[in-house]
Order: C-alpha cells, then sequence, then structure tokens
C-alpha cells in the first residue's frame, strides 16, 4: 500500500491507524494530537492572504482519478506544461511589446508637440506638457482604484509571497492582468519616477495563471480541455514560469530572468522545472528580438526600439587597472547606503500613505497620484530652464551622435531654452526623454564632459526625492529603471572625478554609470547573481563582469547592514508572512511543542454532525482540522486532515448527507470528482456565510473519511522548531500534525528502498528492497511505522 492503495474506505482507515501515533486521552483535553499545529494556519485578515495547498492532498477522490487515468494521460499532462510554457512566453512577450510601444509612442507624441510648442511660446508648452502627463497619469489611477486594486505597485511582492506558498486575494485576476498593462502604459508614459518592468513579471505571471486555470470564467474567456493544472503545485511551476517570462521580456536578459526567478522569487526549484523556464524565457527574447526587427523597418512610429531596453556600451572602456578598483568599491558602499535609505524612506512614506491617505477612498487615491503627476512635471520641465545650455562638443563624423538631436528621436543632445542652434541642455538631456533613453544617454561611452557635475546632482536630488513619494501610490509602479537611473547618475558623478585624478583617457564616465546603476539596485533590491546576469546582458559587455560582481558584493553587504531589501520590507508592510531562506537562531533551542503550546485544537471527528461542523466554522477562522475516529480500544487515533474548502464543498452540495451517525459504504466515491473541491487561482473561494441549510439538515451526519488527506506530514513533538522550519519551507508544507512520539515501528525506510527497477516487459515498477516487498505482501504486521525519509508525494513522474 505504499504507493497509495485503492481498495476502499475501511482499508484507508486502516492504514492510517499504522501510521499515526495514539492520542493521549489525559487531562479530559478532548480528541486532538496534543497541542498539534493542526489548526494552526489563519486567514491572515490584515492583508487578506491566505496559504496555498502545495501538497497533494491523496483522499479517495485522488486515488480515485488516478487509477481511471490512461497510460496517455501522463505524456498528455507533460505536452500541455510545454504547450503552456510556450504561450506564456509568446503571451508576455507581446505584453511587453504593447506596453513599450504605447509607452514609447505617447512619450513621442509628447515630447513632439512640446517642443513644436516650446518655439512659440515655453508656457503653453509647459501647459501642454503637464495636462499631457497629467491625463496619461489620471488614466492609469482611475483603472487601478475603480477596476483593478490589486494591479498597484510592482506586484513583485505579492507574487514572491504566492511563490512561497502565501496567495493574496486578487492579484492574478483577469482584470488584474488588464488593469496592470493599461495603468503601466499610463504611469510610465505619464513621467513618473516609475518603472514598466516590476509590473512585466506580475503581468508574466498573471499570463501563467490565466492558463493554468483555463482563463477566465467570470468574464466567459475559459476553455474546458487545458483545465488540468487544477493543484496549486502545477499553477506554481506556470506562475514561476510567467515570472522568468516578465524579466525577460522587460530587459531582453532571458537567462537573467532564469535567475531572477531561482534567486528572488521562488522557493522551490527542480530541474524540469528550471528546463520549462529556461523554454519560456528563450521564446520571450525571440518574440521581443522578432518585433524589434520589425520596429527597425519604421513601423512602430516615435522613438522606433527605442523602448526595448538594450544599452549597449560595447564600444566603451576594454579594460581597467587595479587603481580604479578603491572608486569601484566606493560606488558599492554609496550604493549599498543609498538604496538601504531608499528602503527606509518608502517604508515609511508607504506606512504612514497607508494609514492616513488611502483609508479615505479612492478621490484621495487619484488626487494624490495626479498631485505627484503635476509636482514631477512641473520639476521636470522648470529645472532645465534654469541650467545655462552648453555648446556642442567635436565629435567624430562615424560616430552616429547628432548634437543637439532632432526634437522627437531619442539622443544625448537636447536642444532646450538654447539661443543658438549648435548648443544643448544636458540637464534636459536626462528630463526629456524616455526613462530608457535617458539610461542610454547616462551610459554612453565617447562623450566626455557632457554633462556637469551640478546638473547630475541636481538631477540625482530631484529624481531620488521623486522615486520615494512616487513608490507606492496607487499606480502600477516598478523600481528596476528608476534604480538604474539613480545609480547612473552617482556613477557618472564618481566616473568623471575619476577620470580628472587619474588623467587616462581609456576610462570612460558611461562604465562608472553603469557599476552606480547595479550598486544601488544591489543595495536596494539585494540581489547579486541574476542582477549581475541582467546587467551583463542588456550592456552587451561580458567584460565588465568582474567589476559588476565587485559592486554588487559591496552594496549588498553595506544594505543588508542597515535593513532588508525593498520586496522583503514591502511585503511584510503587505502582510505577507514570507518565510525566509533560514530560519531565527532562537527556533533552534526551541521545539515543536513549544510554538503550539497556546493553541488550542479543533478537531471533528470522523461522522460529524452538520450543526456541528457548521459550528466550528463560523467560530474558528482555521483552514484545516484534525479528524479524529475511535480505535478498537476505544481509544482516539487521528486519521487525517481535513481542509475548511471541502467542507465547504461538501455543505454546498449536500448530496454527502446521511441520516446515520455511523461510517458510509464505498459507493460515496462516485459522487465527486477531484475537481470539485479545486479552488479557482488568487480567489477566495467559498464562505460559510453563503451557504444555507435548513434545520432538518442541520440535523444530519456527514462521513468525512472519504474526503480527508489521510497522509498529512507528522513531527514529534521534540523536534526542533528549526527543522520544523525548514520542511515547512522545502516541502512547502500548510499543516504539520505535532504529535508524541511513536511507540512501534512497523519497518524501516532508506534511499535505497526508493529506488524503482522497471521491468520492460510487463511496464511494472518494482521496489529493490525486500523488506518494502514484504511490506507490499503484507508480511510486516505491527503498529506505528517509522519513515527515516519521507515518501514523495507526488505520483505524477514528468
Amino acid at each position: 500500500m505504499l504507493a497509495g492503495g485503492d481498495d476502499g474506505v475501511p482499508d484507508g482507515i486502516g492504514m492510517a491507524r499504522l501510521a499515526w501515533t495514539r492520542l493521549p486521552t489525559a487531562d479530559g483535553a478532548g480528541a486532538g494530537p496534543s497541542t498539534s499545529a493542526a489548526a494552526d494556519d489563519e486567514l491572515f485578515s490584515a492583508a487578506a492572504v491566505e496559504s496555498l495547498d502545495y501538497e497533494v492532498i491523496e483522499n479517495y477522490a485522488y486515488r480515485e482519478e488516478q487509477a481511471q487515468r490512461s497510460k496517455f494521460w501522463v505524456p498528455y499532462y507533460v505536452m500541455l506544461k510545454w504547450l503552456f510554457s510556450l504561450l506564456i512566453g509568446v503571451g508576455t512577450g507581446l505584453a511587453a511589446i504593447f506596453i513599450n510601444l504605447a509607452v514609447e509612442n505617447f512619450s513621442g507624441w509628447k515630447y513632439t508637440a512640446t517642443f513644436a510648442i516650446i518655439k512659440h511660446s515655453y508656457f503653453v508648452g509647459f501647459v501642454v506638457y503637464t495636462v499631457f502627463n497629467l491625463a496619461l497619469v489620471f488614466s492609469s489611477v482611475y483603472i487601478v482604484t475603480n477596476f483593478a486594486p490589486a494591479a498597484a505597485g510592482s506586484g513583485i511582492p505579492e507574487i514572491k509571497g504566492y511563490l512561497n506558498g502565501v496567495d493574496t486575494h486578487g492579484i492574478l485576476l483577469f482584470r488584474t492582468l488588464v488593469g496592470k498593462i493599461f495603468g503601466s502604459i499610463g504611469s510610465v508614459g505619464g513621467g513618473l519616477a516609475l518603472g514598466k518592468e516590476g509590473p512585466l513579471v506580475h503581468t508574466g505571471a498573471c499570463i501563467a495563471s490565466l492558463l493554468g486555470q483555463g482563463g477566465s470564467a467570470k468574464y466567459h474567456l475559459s476553455s474546458r480541455w487545458v483545465r488540468i493544472f487544477e493543484s496549486d503545485r502545477d499553477r506554481r511551476d506556470l506562475v514561476t514560469c510567467g515570472c522568468a517570462a516578465g524579466v525577460a521580456a522587460a530587459f531582453r536578459a532571458p537567462v537573467g530572468g532564469v535567475l531572477f526567478a531561482l534567486e528572488e522569487v521562488t522557493s522551490w526549484w527542480r530541474s524540469h522545472l528550471m528546463w520549462r523556464v529556461f523554454f519560456t524565457s528563450a521564446v520571450v527574447a525571440v518574440v521581443v528580438r522578432s518585433a524589434m526587427n520589425w520596429c527597425n523597418s519604421g513601423k512602430c512610429g516615435h522613438f522606433g526600439a527605442g523602448g526595448f531596453i538594450i544599452w549597449d556600451i560595447s564600444g566603451g572602456q576594454e579594460d581597467y587597472s587595479y587603481q580604479e578598483l578603491f572608486p569601484m568599491a566606493i560606488i558599492g558602499v554609496i550604493g549599498g547606503l543609498l538604496g538601504a535609505l531608499f528602503n527606509q524612506l518608502t517604508l515609511y512614506i508607504t506606512k504612514w500613505r497607508r494609514t492616513y491617505l488611502h483609508k479615505k477612498g479612492k478621490r484621495v487615491q487619484i488626487f494624490e497620484a495626479c498631485l505627484i503627476s503635476l509636482v514631477t512635471s512641473t520639476i521636470s520641465f522648470v529645472l532645465p530652464l534654469l541650467r545655462k545650455c552648453s555648446p556642442c562638443p567635436q565629435l567624430e563624423t562615424n560616430s552616429g551622435i547628432e548634437c543637439p538631436h532632432p526634437p522627437g528621436t531619442d539622443g544625448n543632445f537636447v536642444n532646450f531654452y538654447c539661443s543658438k542652434d549648435k548648443e544643448y541642455n544636458d540637464l534636459a538631456t536626462i528630463f526629456f526623454n524616455t526613462q530608457d533613453d535617458a539610461i542610454r544617454n547616462l551610459f554612453s561611452a565617447k562623450t566626455f564632459h557632457e554633462y556637469s557635475a551640478r546638473s547630475l546632482i541636481t538631477f540625482l536630488v530631484m529624481f531620488y526625492s521623486l522615486a520615494v513619494v512616487t513608490f507606492g501610490t496607487a499606480v502600477p509602479a516598478g523600481q528596476f529603471v528608476p534604480g538604474i537611473m539613480i545609480g547612473s547618475t552617482y556613477g557618472r558623478l564618481v566616473g568623471m572625478f575619476v577620470v580628472k585624478f587619474y588623467k587616462k583617457l581609456n576610462i570612460e564616465e558611461g562604465t562608472y554609470a553603469l557599476l552606480g546603476a547595479a550598486s544601488f539596485l544591489g543595495g536596494s533590491m539585494r540581489m547579486t547573481v541574476s542582477l549581475c546576469v541582467i546587467m551583463v546582458e542588456i550592456t552587451n559587455n561580458l567584460k565588465l563582469l568582474p567589476l559588476i560582481m565587485l559592486v554588487l558584493l559591496v552594496s549588498k553587504a553595506v544594505g543588508d547592514f542597515f535593513n532588508e531589501g525593498l520586496y522583503e520590507e514591502q511585503a511584510r508592510l503587505r502582510g505577507i508572512p514570507l518565510l525566509d531562506s533560514r530560519p531565527k537562531q532562537v527556533m533552534r533551542n526551541m521545539n515543536a511543542k513549544d510554538a503550539c503550546r497556546n493553541q488550542k485544537v479543533v478537531s471533528l471527528s470522523r461522522v460529524s454532525r452538520v450543526v456541528d461542523i457548521v459550528s466550528v466554522l463560523r467560530t474558528n477562522k482555521h483552514n484545516g482540522f484534525p479528524v479524529v475516529d475511535r480505535g478498537q480500544n476505544g481509544e482516539s487515533l487521528v486519521i487525517g486532515l481535513i481542509l475548511r474548502s471541502h467542507l465547504l464543498v461538501l455543505l454546498q452540495a449536500k448530496i454527502d448527507f446521511q441520516n446515520s451517525p455511523f461510517p458510509c459504504g464505498p459507493g460515496v466515491l462516485n459522487r465527486h470528482n477531484f475537481s470539485d473541491f479545486v479552488k479557482p487561482a488568487s480567489s477566495k473561494g467559498k464562505s460559510i456565510d453563503d451557504i444555507h441549510l435548513t434545520e432538518d439538515e442541520l440535523g444530519l451526519y456527514l462521513d468525512l473519511a472519504p474526503f480527508l488527506n489521510p497522509s498529512p506530514y507528522v513531527v514529534p513533538e521534540d523536534m526542533s522548531l528549526a527543522k520544523v522550519y525548514n520542511l515547512f519551507r522545502q516541502l512547502g508544507l500548510r499543516h504539520v500534525f505535532v504529535v508524541p512520539r511513536p511507540s512501534r515501528v512497523v519497518g524501516l525506510i532508506t534511499r535505497k528502498d526508493l529506488l524503482l527497477e522497471e521491468d520492460g516487459n510487463t511496464a511494472m515498477a518494482e521496489l529493490q528492497s525486500t523488506s518494502v516487498r514484504g511490506l507490499l505482501n503484507g508480511k510486516l504486521l505491527g503498529g506505528n511505522a517509522h519513515l527515516e525519509r519521507p515518501l514523495l508525494d507526488n505520483l505524477v513522474i514528468e
């Protein structure tokens, strides 16, 4: 029976009794596994989040479904996963293309109109520029507040929580996807100090989730034939592919997308998942590259391919000396300090905003975003007016750089409020460009002394302040590109001083701008490997890899000294209970019993009255309940765990109610399919308040045995809490029973027992261990089983 038998209810209950320990009956505490943590998973009301069920519920409906599957089901299952990986890549790539083209064209129309009007009146140009930005930002905040509230922010903390085992309601719905796409166009195109890269990660996750559940039933965009990924475990893998696809589409960095999913968001990783994530990122790269070729032919309107990030500095600095390592380390220190300060400031402001502003309603949120848009437009238009123009430098004829560049196109040298034609305004070069083009200007090589130190300091102070204030408004907001802009600004400042100090012509200011960008992202987001690869891919310069690694190590070390990363801070602020990669040190001095000492276990009998089940559901917010039965000696035995969501399904269906208080027969198995118990993705599911029962129905009984999980994970009460923590995180558990020490052992399973021998003629798998063969043949008898290592609970082999 080790592979999950299907011999009927009585045998299944017998297996449960063999596997678990007896319960203590002293103290009159009622049936339940001592101070078990079985019902410890509560609905986190602060952020409306709920744990996901990554564990396979091996109840009788599941076993019956497994037995009915044909030999073609597993190949079909695997093929569909690869097909969905392809569709996720194509869908995310198309979404990124649409967002980029919309942002670039809106920005192109805005700058073309502004530069055409300021030839006659700078005031009218300022009004047009401000109104254009205000209209875009208003559209964004209106969509989010009235249509898709879950689309606000970057979405990465929520997606990271989802892949950590916590579902925030609404984050993966169809309307969230629509709000994220169109909201990003408005917020980024409106000139706010925000980026579209974080929202693209959320967009990819939404596309993956919608594909996994066969579309959106609410908007009649669903298909039954693809509705095969009904478990949270399968959806988790698809969402992981979506996250990687979002990064790959945002930065045109497919390898960086894979590493971002591995390092930053997911707590789960397997070799099969690695292949699918890699394939999805490769598909995204092909789709975006095809769009690049199409845009290069002039069919994309304003700014052509300017929005598809690739800041090529391969023609810049080719080598570096050891004398430059010290100023580069200084860049890392600055990035760590400014990144940690950014995290702390955004945390304080977001707390204040959520406490005092956003509780006042949608109008206040809309007014706040529009006010920030007006301030941003005023600063970006007025500050360049206060700068004096500089004469155009002598550029090489084959450099491809024009000074000044034509209005309405991307370029380094912008003529703004200049009295002569051959002059440019260095501050306007940064402000009057899209963020992608502004970064490309800051990274540009062979343009010595293009920017003055005063202009760079002015832009750094103002943009840093705007980014801090803007982050947390009710619009889709990413921090990748704003972080790159902030870091490249002070990086270029350091590069200017290095050029003057060392008097070497082979030192490029653009190289230091790149290192500054990497240092700020490392100091704020605390990513290392994935960020390093992303920076190399988007700059197309592998020679700078050691330098990028240096500044990332320094900036992360400095930032970690002060606080946690940006996404961890925001997740904690939103009430998302993330499990860190390692347990706290204090957990090593505590055991499992200490963690649940003050809990009162709420358990259900195998055959319970409907009124008792309803009462338990109304008076408790627990999502899992131990189910107990009476043994042959009258002792209370735990026979499994049943979820709240499953109880609600049974109460709503009413077909399993019975008049007798005795266990039901095997005929109940045909009343439900496994899909009946599936909760829609990112949905609150059913509520006990939505179920109406008559007085007669409340007096009936319900046998819970066919619907419970007969094999939940169990730990002894003296196991260290650190070990329980690792078990939770590595296996993705939602509930763990804490029980006394088992009294007897019926067998011992080792690694050898888990190795299978396949017979090619009969296509049957045989366990190698003779002891396990004996167990299968019924030769091992006895009481409680002890497993040296837990058996894999997923019977589907990919």
